[in-house]
């Protein structure tokens, strides 16, 4: 292409397909993160939750992708310092949707990401005050019709639609999965952990409230809310963070020696073997 006459020396004019292209820039990925206010193991005292807070570092280190933090609950005395914990990760405004205590935020939340339409949501495992039962994600997942992929440790890329998603699996294992978007994530232990929280960001940031129908818990309608009583004993599952404690747990040998091998056997015989099992090792009481 020859130089323009009329343009200065040394610029060349560019084509109208080019321009056109140029102009119409790349959709960026938009990201919503679930935050709630979790509460320390020893002292009890508010603070990021710490699958929460892996999350919206997972979020933060997507190349390119809006990120938008979403909280259901309210923002009082009480939680607004563990709130202001992920302002002071980089974000300037926070989204509250306003819901009482008690009340079932999966309803309100889906209509929220109904309305949002991000192409990812990525949420922590659990909860780590009030009922913590993990259901959330998957309700939302059930709702909105997305596909959902638990215990992730990290986003490997995102082309085309479809992201690559790397699973934490026990003994320190790793599987590499990939889902079309939209999606819901949970994340993992092992997910990198998060920034620390800057004091002045989290100050300056502020709160963008949103108004929803509360919609009454269902097991306070339907049942009785009692104290929990102490839960059974778990089957040891190894969770490692970093290469070396995954490779000593892929390279350890499993505990106890004292296992037989049950071949021909009937199902009522069988099924009395597994059930003294657990009984021996105080799953069951």
């Amino acid at each position: 292409m020859s130089p323009d006459r009329h343009a200065p020396d040394g610029h060349r004019s560019s084509s109208p397909a080019a321009a056109q292209a140029s102009s119409q820039e790349t959709p960026a990925l938009e990201v919503v993160a679930l935050v709630s206010i979790g509460r320390h193991p020893l002292t009890a005292r508010e603070r990021r939750a710490d699958r929460d807070a892996r999350g919206v570092e997972l979020a933060l280190s997507l190349h390119g992708a809006q990120t938008r933090l979403l909280h259901a609950g309210q923002w009082d005395e009480r939680g607004e310092a563990a709130l202001r914990g992920y302002l002071g990760m980089g974000f300037e405004t926070l989204t509250l949707l306003d819901q009482p205590p008690g009340s079932d935020v999966s309803v309100a939340l889906g209509e929220v990401l109904e309305d949002w339409a991000p192409q990812l949501v990525i949420a922590g495992e659990r909860a780590e005050q009030g009922e913590g039962s993990g259901m959330l994600p998957y309700l939302l997942a059930e709702r909105l019709g997305w596909p959902l992929v638990q215990g992730v440790a990290g986003v490997e890329a995102i082309e085309e639609g479809v992201a690559t998603l790397l699973q934490a699996l026990p003994r320190g294992q790793r599987r590499r999965l990939k889902v079309r978007l939209p999606a819901i994530v949970t994340v993992d232990s092992a997910a990198p952990a998060a920034r620390q929280s800057a004091y002045g960001p989290a100050r300056r940031g502020g709160c963008e409230s949103l108004v929803a129908d509360a919609c009454p818990d269902g097991l306070e309608t339907i049942g009785e809310v009692q104290p929990a009583r102490k839960r059974p004993k778990r089957l040891k599952i190894v969770k490692a963070s970093s290469a070396r404690e995954r490779f000593k747990a892929a390279a350890a040998k499993a505990e106890g020696a004292g296992g037989q091998v049950l071949t021909d056997i009937t199902p009522e015989a069988g099924a009395e073997a597994i059930h003294a099992l657990l009984r021996e090792v105080g799953v069951l009481r």
